[in-house]
């Protein structure tokens, strides 16, 4: 059971982040956090942070608590390890380019060795590490190499029918919580996760707020962002960091598509490959700005 986090803002944000409450909230304790990782846009680039230890020990997260880093787009994982070795080349979330862009992504889940394998045929992007996310992620960039050219980024409706197709291979193979970035946008798929009564959904939270008003504001679980007035964020977590009511639970294979803090409705799709006794479903959402 590991916790994913990310948020987009319509306008880059002050963040102070504490792992620590948020890794609590979410049910892992002691022994459980076998690592931790958070990415955050900055430009053009990422600028990536990760350790192979628990992040309530770690100077690093201590750091990034005392001096906050901003950016509108940020990424972050906290891990329990089922699959490969307790290192840093394991721990998420993971970072590549392609097209000139950095991609970022992060998974919650179990995922069948054998049929990654089969699935997921890898000929330009490699795993470093040896866990089923990194390999996942691999096969989403190799899918995603035939729209992505340098200098140009591909519609987002393009981005998103990729996505929405690899999620839905994913989920044949475990549960599919992945978080998403090529710096435009923020692809969040929910399905399921394990709970004190088995593995069921949901498996990630989304809440959409607007701060109109500029200065700090917490968000929950030890996070706080200071913004400027009129800011709109959609915050993504495995469970709710606190006990505001718009938190919402996505459906198992819902994917939202998130840009400049805020997402629309676009399109529904049906019958991408639920595998064997799961009803076909993956509703999408995209977010066009205004």
């Amino acid at each position: 059971m590991c916790e994913l986090f990310a948020m987009c803002s319509r306008l880059p944000a002050t963040v102070r982040l504490s792992l620590e409450p948020f890794a609590r909230r979410g049910g892992l304790e002691g022994p459980h956090k076998d690592g931790w990782g958070l990415a955050h846009y900055v430009d053009a680039d990422v600028n990536l942070l990760k350790e192979p230890n628990p992040a309530a020990d770690s100077a690093c997260v201590r750091f990034l608590q005392d001096h906050p880093f901003r950016s509108a787009m940020v990424l972050s994982h906290i891990r329990r390890a089922t699959q490969g070795d307790v290192a840093l080349r394991n721990c998420q979330p993971f970072v590549r380019e392609l097209g000139g862009r950095m991609h970022v992504f992060a998974h919650n889940g179990h995922l069948e060795a054998a049929g990654l394998q089969q699935v997921f045929g890898l000929r330009t992007f490699a795993p470093v590490g040896d866990t089923d996310s990194e390999h996942a992620f691999c096969g989403l960039l190799e899918s995603m190499r035939t729209i992505w050219r340098a200098g140009s980024v591909p519609a987002l409706a393009d981005r998103t029918t990729l996505v929405g197709h690899f999620a839905a291979m994913l989920r044949r193979l475990g549960p599919a919580n992945f978080i998403y970035s090529d710096g435009d946008a923020l692809f969040v798929h929910g399905d399921r996760r394990t709970h004190p009564d088995g593995i069921r959904p949901p498996g990630l939270h989304v809440l959409r707020r607007r701060c109109p008003v500029a200065g700090e504001h917490s968000a929950g679980a030890g996070l706080v962002i200071d913004s400027a007035a009129d800011q709109e964020v959609v915050f993504v977590a495995s469970v709710p960091l606190d006990d505001h009511p718009g938190w919402r639970a996505l459906a198992e294979g819902e994917l939202l598509v998130a840009r400049s803090g805020d997402w629309a409705p676009v399109t529904q799709q049906r019958g991408l490959g639920a595998g064997p006794g799961r009803e076909a479903r993956s509703p999408v959402h995209a977010a066009v700005p205004p």
